[in-house]
């Protein structure tokens, strides 16, 4: 009988001490994931009137702008310091385009030292990322 209690009380410690542990693990994990900036910064460029304009747009609402319609989902900073990556999700959608308005111009991911790597192929607008801040 005195075995039994004792299999019993190492039973619960164990569950204790790997409750705790798991406790501890998450907040520990969860400390080292990426979080998303609340605000992006774009740079738009019109090519019919050679006109640049920054603008500013909280992570998850749409702006519009002339012609476009743009929304960027998620924004992300690298951590390393000595040189910087700035990575965006991001779509576009263009408002003359009445016949198929569900459909993107531009869906994907954007890298502000790199715009070239998924280009923002647009007739009359360029749009690039410039940074991600909180």
């Amino acid at each position: 009988m005195l075995l039994k209690k004792n299999t019993k009380a190492g039973k619960v410690k164990f569950l204790l001490v790997t409750f705790f542990s798991l406790f501890i693990l998450k907040n520990v994990f969860a400390e080292t994931l990426k979080k998303s900036e609340t605000t992006a910064e774009l740079s738009v460029l019109d090519k019919v009137s050679s006109k640049n304009t920054n603008i500013k747009i909280k992570i998850g609402e749409e702006f519009s702008f002339q012609n476009l319609s743009i929304k960027v989902l998620k924004c992300y900073n690298s951590e390393f310091d000595d040189d910087p990556e700035v990575t965006a999700y991001m779509q576009v959608k263009d408002k003359t385009m009445n016949n198929n308005d569900k459909v993107f111009v531009f869906n994907d991911w954007t890298f502000a030292s790199s715009p070239s790597i998924r280009p923002f192929d647009h007739p009359v607008y360029d749009v690039w990322l410039k940074k991600c801040y909180t």
